[in-house]
């Protein structure tokens, strides 16, 4: 009895403790199935638990793989655009500083009124792209317009703050530095070429643009004067006689040496006090417009950044002449019967300057080697220039 007991015990304790692991394993998979068979232990569904979970790792290392492939393209891809971006933003800079930012040479024209030579200039500027601007000074109060110019280059193209301008006056000089301050207003404008109204050029654009820029000087016609009369003692302390030059107006200027002009506010009152045409007594016999820009870059210090020659031609040997009109102090001009190809092919051919005072020969070059010393040339008359023009000896509509 005791025995069976005992055996009844031990079996319903086996019961008991099967039934807490079946709990459990039903818990913790929620597939455990237990079994009894002759004491042992028999799991159902263990298996399936343990596929489930190699599929659930299966799946988790498919979506990394696939994030990291996603992650590579979209690295590759922002690479990609980045550089496509770098290389238009590097190609509109390129064409930015081809087409835009190239520096322009500023004609600055010195006129009474209208521009006689304005169809000759309007073929020349016809290649010059975007290298070049213009500004006029008129008489105070004249507009080019539609009315007044056939070129449109000319259009609007006059100063509003122009002044009467007198020959052998201060007020010629007052004027370049008119145009150099509206000139210099625009801060591509690298070169300042001043010409009259009776100016023609001598090439085309582009000969002229190379010529001009091929070169970091300034084109100053300048040499010491040593004629007595034209400088005044009381232009000294200010402006010592060592200083003092000579020279053709016609100048072409770095823009450093327009910002000396424009700046200038001693020497420019001297010549305004000091510096002007002879009377009848024939005492300092001066013109501003010959001595001013020359002397204020001698008392700059700044010869040594000169080329010291015009790149204008003035014809001033007058002993010859019979006509009257072609006498004096005015340079000879130029009318229809002397607009000939030999009258351009000779100036052309001028390849050197003499300057007596200072027993100095001026050979022309232009990037190294020998050239031609004229771009431009003076005084023409408008037949004698439309004559040139339609002879296209010229060719400055090429």
């Amino acid at each position: 009895m005791i025995a069976a007991a005992r055996r009844g015990e031990s079996s319903a304790m086996i019961d008991e403790e099967r039934e807490r692991q079946k709990k459990r394993f039903e818990f913790e998979s929620g597939e455990a199935e237990l079994v009894g068979n002759g004491g042992a232990i028999e799991l159902k569904g263990l298996g399936k638990m343990k596929r489930k979970v190699s599929q659930q790792k299966s799946q988790h290392r498919w979506r990394r793989k696939l994030f990291a492939v996603l992650l590579l393209g979209i690295c590759f891809g922002s690479l990609w655009f980045m550089q496509k971006q770098y290389s238009r933003i590097r190609g509109l800079t390129s064409l930015q500083h081809r087409f835009v930012d190239r520096p322009k040479i500023a004609f600055l024209f010195i006129a009474r009124n209208r521009l006689p030579l304005e169809m000759l200039w309007d073929a020349f500027f016809r290649g010059g792209d975007d290298r070049f601007s213009i500004f006029v000074h008129p008489r105070p109060g004249f507009l080019f317009n539609k009315a007044t110019t056939k070129s449109v280059y000319f259009l609007d193209r006059q100063v509003n703050d122009s002044i009467q301008v007198d020959w052998g006056e201060a007020s010629m000089i007052e004027a370049e530095r008119i145009l150099l301050r509206h000139a210099l207003t625009d801060p591509l404008n690298d070169r300042f070429v001043f010409l009259s109204d009776s100016c023609i050029p001598l090439y085309n654009f582009s000969y002229t643009y190379d010529y001009i820029m091929s070169t970091s000087t300034s084109f100053v016609d300048s040499f010491a004067d040593t004629k007595e009369g034209r400088y005044n003692p009381k232009m000294a302390p200010v402006i010592p006689v060592s200083n003092w030059r000579k020279g053709s107006q016609w100048a072409v200027l770095s823009r450093k040496h327009a910002e000396v002009v424009v700046n200038d506010e001693t020497v420019l009152p001297m010549f305004q006090l000091y510096c002007k045409p002879a009377d009848t007594s024939k005492v300092h016999n001066c013109i501003p417009d010959e001595h001013y820009v020359q002397t204020l870059l001698a008392l700059k210090g700044l010869e040594g950044e000169l080329t010291r020659r015009s790149l204008t031609h003035t014809s001033w040997d007058l002993s010859s002449s019979r006509e009257h009109d072609r006498r004096g102090w005015h340079p000879v001009t130029y009318k229809f019967s002397d607009a000939t190809p030999m009258l351009i092919k000779f100036i052309k051919e001028i390849d050197n300057i003499y300057y007596e005072t200072e027993y100095r020969r001026e050979w022309c070059s232009s990037k190294g080697k020998p050239s031609t010393c004229f771009l431009f040339a003076r005084k023409f008359t408008r037949p004698a220039a439309m004559r040139l023009l339609n002879t296209s000896v010229l060719g400055v509509g090429s």
